[in-house]
């Protein structure tokens, strides 16, 4: 019997020495990141068409999509053109290969016309607005005008048939 009740006991120690070599230790560590906001835009481009002096004011629109990530606001601003001589009080486009051939345009906010799109000085306007993620881009939209005006009626060369005028504008988003 004192063989059985030792090989009991040594049996006992056995497993509980093997049941404390199988323990266990847990540990945590942090895992973060940072979201840089960022902001990129692409255009449509604006093509008025065609122009007939003394047929009336021509009018055009042309988006903007302003893709930022998400909760990140945002403004974009217009330049006023490259044609030299272009101001946003008003705005040129140069014919084709010319540099004293003007035609002139500008760029508003609305379709009402009534705000200058710019870079908010001058009593021009801006347009905001927020991100809603890189997948969703948020649509600006840019509404022009070609007035049929004395100076543009004048403007379109005889020698020339359809002429060409052109123009190019910067759009800067910041965020």
């Amino acid at each position: 019997m004192r063989t059985i009740l030792a090989s009991a006991i040594a049996g006992s120690l056995l497993a509980a020495a093997a049941a404390h070599a199988a323990g266990t230790a847990t540990a945590t560590f942090p895992v973060s990141a940072t979201v840089n906001s960022t902001c990129s835009a692409n255009t449509s481009g604006l093509a008025f068409g065609a122009y007939t002096p003394g047929g009336g004011n021509v009018t055009g629109q042309a988006t903007i999509n302003v893709i930022c990530t998400k909760s990140t606001g945002f403004t974009v601003k217009l330049n006023a053109g490259t044609t030299s001589g272009g101001s946003f009080a008003q705005r040129l486009m140069a014919l084709s290969g010319a540099t004293t051939n003007t035609l002139q345009y500008n760029l508003y906010t609305t379709t009402a016309l009534s705000t200058v799109f710019g870079d908010g000085t001058n009593s021009t306007g801006t347009a905001t607005g927020t991100g809603a993620g890189l997948a969703t881009p948020q649509v600006v939209n840019v509404y022009g005008q070609i007035p049929d005006n004395a100076t543009n009626q004048s403007a379109v060369p005889t020698s020339t048939t359809n002429p060409t005028y052109n123009d190019t504008i910067t759009v800067t988003v910041t965020y």
